[in-house]
């Protein structure tokens, strides 16, 4: 039974600071389509693959954004965002006047006065690239760099990567996403590059003359089943390799204690590149994960089969309500997150901006994603009183589109798309952040 949730929604949401960057984000192989007109990617293989996809569909199409990009321009003009976080594909950077598309488009962001920020990896790898292998960062780097140079003189915010975890994880650990293998703990080195790729971007950016860089990495808070120490050891554990395994080499220049000797190649000259300064930490937050000991089988759990032999075992969080995608709704988890990091890395921690943050709901009057939102924001603000640096929010996501295995079942935006016509329609969630913002102002101007 989905339990409705209990929101403050009719009482003024608490003011946060005038230079507080508001956005929406996107990543480009769920909206762009155009696939013809690139190199294919991972993702591309993967869909082709019978079973793959949940409802059978492809991002071949997708939301056409590659064709109406100016139409979304002017639906983030509209909306009022400060700025619009979408990803840089690297296959298509790879094509012949692929990125003449960027280059159009950050203009016509600049021009309708809404902020471009590229994420530079957001899992569309090129089919000729391979994350166990170390070479690829320095594949990535030298695009990175080209991208910068021709991007640079207008971009100011960039992203290296998206959640390099779930990259690992689901692509290369159980198989959920592309590349599809199965590789359990033997998936370690793709984690190992991905951090990699990142420092070695970061000083690729920073010879481009950026000086405003971060990373997406997505986090939770991770709650023990019991408090059982079987349990209590198995959240710990699996804290370790969602959490720590992808902050602390970026924060604390190490991995966590027993990991660094399990990644390749030369560990410690390795993590003085992943520890290249970054200006801020980006953190996606969905939903804590309730973990306990192994149970001894395979374990259904949002979507995706958990093999029998991980030490640990993903339980359901009871008594919350859940979206669509059957995922728990608890908005106080985002202050616990970020106060729980602030207390962990103290003075070490950058400012931290939501890079994503959202809900899937179908209906164009989607009141149950304004409660999400309207909670998660109340919470943001809570973690800021509590002295946490947090410098901007940005929403997942602005449009519906294809969500990764779930193909087109799944339904993000803020807008609807009708995959059919491509009709855009904004939804109620959409009026309701454009009053947000425009509020937000008002206060700080007055």
């Amino acid at each position: 039974m989905i339990r409705r949730m209990a929101t403050d929604a009719g009482n003024p949401i608490p003011r946060f600071p005038a230079d507080f960057l508001w956005g929406v984000s996107t990543s480009a192989h769920q909206i762009e389509g155009a696939a013809g007109e690139r190199e294919p990617s991972v993702w591309d293989v993967f869909e082709a693959e019978p079973g793959r996809i949940k409802d059978g569909s492809t991002a071949a199409v997708a939301c056409d954004h590659f064709h109406r990009h100016r139409e979304d321009v002017a639906l983030l003009a509209g909306l009022g965002v400060d700025a619009y976080r979408f990803s840089i594909s690297w296959p298509r950077v790879n094509s012949p006047g692929g990125l003449d598309f960027y280059d159009r488009l950050v203009d016509d962001l600049i021009a309708a006065g809404v902020r471009p920020v590229p994420t530079l990896f957001h899992w569309d790898l090129p089919v000729t690239q391979d994350w166990l292998q170390r070479d690829t960062a320095s594949r990535f780097a030298e695009y990175v760099s080209v991208v910068a140079d021709r991007l640079g003189d207008r971009v100011k915010k960039w992203i290296t990567l998206n959640e390099p975890a779930e990259h690992t994880l689901l692509g290369h650990a159980l198989g959920a996403h592309a590349p599809g293998k199965e590789l359990l703990f033997d998936a370690l080195p793709v984690a190992h590059h991905q951090l990699l790729a990142h420092g070695l971007a970061v000083r690729a950016l920073r010879a481009a003359g950026a000086t405003d860089i971060g990373i997406a990495n997505s986090h939770g808070p991770t709650w023990p089943a019991s408090q059982e120490p079987e349990d209590i050891e198995a959240a710990n554990f699996y804290d370790l390799l969602l959490n720590r395994l992808f902050a602390e080499p970026l924060i604390l220049g190490e991995y966590p204690s027993g990991l660094g000797e399990l990644m390749p190649g030369d560990v410690e000259s390795d993590l003085k590149v992943i520890a290249e300064p970054i200006d801020w930490y980006g953190v996606n937050y969905y939903a804590p994960s309730r973990v306990g000991a192994p149970q001894g089988a395979e374990i259904e759990f949002g979507g995706l089969t958990l093999p029998a032999e991980l030490p640990f075992s993903v339980r359901e969080i009871e008594d919350v309500p859940v979206t669509d995608f059957g995922w728990p709704v608890v908005p106080e988890g985002l202050t616990e997150l970020l106060t729980t990091f602030h207390d962990r890395y103290g003075d070490r921690l950058p400012p931290v901006v939501i890079t994503e943050n959202g809900c899937s709901y179908d209906g164009l009057d989607d009141q149950d994603r304004i409660a999400y939102l309207d909670g998660h924001v109340r919470a943001l603000h809570g973690a800021l009183a509590a002295g946490v640096d947090v410098r901007g929010y940005f929403v997942w996501s602005l449009l519906d589109n294809f969500e990764w295995a779930e193909g087109y079942e799944r339904r993000f935006g803020l807008v609807h798309v009708d995959y059919e016509t491509q009709a855009r329609t904004p939804k109620a969630s959409y009026g309701w952040f454009q009053g947000l913002l425009r509020a937000q102002r008002e206060r700080a101007q007055g």
